[in-house]
């Protein structure tokens, strides 16, 4: 059987392949000796790994105590002060509104 790549490099397998498959959507892909592999994966949702931990009599306690052990804890670097840097001050002519200037009449009083 033939299947063509195309432009946008998809494949289409043909029908009388993946019905012998069963109902598939995501494959592993291997490339091996010039050759495509493809194996079907089914993916598992999560009522099915929540029932194969129930089976395996595996529990938040277990789970627990073996993320700890996989995950040894890090020893922790004393924290390093950065010293403070001083910003430039803004130039206070520009910023800074100037004080309105006294009228003739209040400078003749």
């Amino acid at each position: 059987m033939l299947a063509k790549l195309t432009s946008k490099n998809q494949l289409t397998l043909p029908k009388s392949v993946t019905e012998a498959l069963g109902p598939v959507q995501y494959f592993e892909v291997q490339a091996r000796a010039g050759q495509i592999i493809l194996t079907p994966v089914r993916i598992q949702r999560g009522d099915a790994v929540r029932a194969k931990l129930a089976e395996l009599a595996i529990d938040e306690k277990t789970l627990a105590q073996a993320l700890s052990w996989a995950q040894p804890v890090a020893k922790k670097k004393p924290a390093v002060k950065k010293p403070a840097v001083k910003k430039p001050l803004a130039a206070k002519t520009a910023v800074a509104r100037k004080k309105p200037a006294a009228t003739k009449k209040a400078a003749a009083r």
